[in-house]
């Protein structure tokens, strides 16, 4: 694999850090800043919705820009939001901060995918998307964790600090390793848009925002649960967090060479199995050690259906990869702002916190049901084409 795959997960790795390390710092945010855990829990919500705004509009506006420069000036964006945040005096400017960095970060993925993409061959692309993607889960990993640490013993504006850091290494890396890659020809915007009139690629959406949705409802509300229900320390709540991240490695490791093989396969399988965890959830979370294999087995089953998700879209819409991708990371970050808003309503309801996990449930059911209906939309996409090329012959 080229090394340009590997410089960009790097650089996704910092911008995965800056997305999800907020839910391990939730008990601290809320304590500094006199706001509510689910108040807090809308700073993950307010992120997401800035890269569903971000990525297919700065995908248009640089649509006769070079692909180098489209992803470095996301990451002088993003770093200029890190810094923001790191000296943010209310809890209304380090929510603008957030909305800045999710600008950068979903033009960044969107531009991204179809470089990673187009640096291999067609048997390869979801591996290699698989890659980029495993800097989001080596964020999981040790970004979160890390973050968690440097913010329960430094102050949680260190962790911004320490992420702008890591946002500047990327970017250095991206200007100097990533190739030149100048558009073969001038993208049409109404061209671009025609390819949102087939009903496969809203169902593809329609999975990638549910399936998001579910993840994030349970993911979100992680510390309160294993604190709160469980019983483990705050101080776990990072090791518990790193497990977690390392599932899914295995996961993104797991779904993209699972996907080059069957990609429809591996995506309706490994919905099942997010939607069967989170509905376990409720069980084991009474559970020091099955709440840890939960843990484990959840990190493995968020990430799998990754590359699927992601390499679906692009295949269905060849002829608007770069804006089908960014609408993609959009619908990505619809289901990250949706899932933790309704399970915080959940949660302030008085359910609880194993309220997110129900939620999350059910949310995966929705996306099963998505998933089906493009694999029978396939089929009967098939079919016609056969019976069609039967009469024509």
């Amino acid at each position: 694999m080229p090394l340009a795959l590997f410089v960009l997960g790097l650089t996704i790795f910092g911008l995965g850090t800056t997305e999800f390390m907020i839910a391990g710092l939730l008990p601290e945010l809320a304590t500094a800043f006199g706001v509510s855990v689910p108040d807090a829990g809308l700073l993950i919500s307010l992120f997401a919705v800035g890269v569903v705004i971000g990525a297919p509009t700065m995908t248009v506006l640089t649509s006769r820009v070079p692909r180098k420069l489209t992803l470095v000036t996301p990451l002088v964006i993003f770093l200029a939001g890190e810094v923001l945040a790191a000296l943010a005096p209310t809890f209304g400017v380090l929510m603008t901060a957030r909305v800045v960095t999710a600008v950068a970060h979903g033009a960044f993925f969107g531009i991204g995918a179809v470089v990673a993409a187009d640096l291999v061959s067609q048997d390869k692309k979801a591996r290699a998307i698989a890659i980029m993607f495993g800097g989001l889960t080596i964020a999981t990993v040790a970004g979160v964790p890390m973050g968690t640490f440097i913010g329960q013993q430094l102050g949680w504006r260190a962790t911004f600090w320490a992420v702008a850091i890591i946002g500047a290494i990327g970017l250095i890396g991206v200007i100097a390793l990533v190739p030149r890659q100048p558009r073969d020809e001038v993208q049409r915007f109404g061209r671009e848009l025609a390819a949102f009139r087939r009903p496969r690629l809203w169902l593809a959406l329609a999975t990638t925002t549910l399936s998001q949705a579910a993840l994030y409802s349970a993911y979100t509300y992680l510390a309160p649960l294993v604190t709160e229900i469980t019983g483990f320390t705050a101080t776990a709540v990072a090791p518990l967090l790193m497990l977690y991240g390392v599932g899914t490695v295995l996961g993104s490791w797991l779904g993209g060479r699972l996907a080059d093989r069957n990609l429809m396969r591996t995506l309706a399988i490994g919905l099942v199995v997010l939607g069967g965890i989170l509905a376990l959830f409720t069980l084991t979370a009474h559970s020091t050690i099955a709440m840890v294999i939960t843990l484990a087995v959840f990190g493995v089953a968020s990430f799998v259906i990754n590359p699927a998700l992601q390499t679906r879209v692009m295949n269905i819409s060849p002829d608007a990869p770069t804006l089908a991708s960014a609408v993609n990371i959009s619908a990505f970050n619809v289901g990250n702002a949706l899932g933790p808003w309704l399970a915080g309503l959940a949660i302030s309801s008085g359910a609880g916190f194993l309220a997110p996990s129900w939620v999350g449930a059910a949310l995966a059911v929705g996306s099963i049901a998505t998933a089906l209906a493009s694999i029978a939309a396939d089929r009967r996409r098939n079919s016609t084409r056969t019976h069609v090329a039967t009469v024509s012959a």
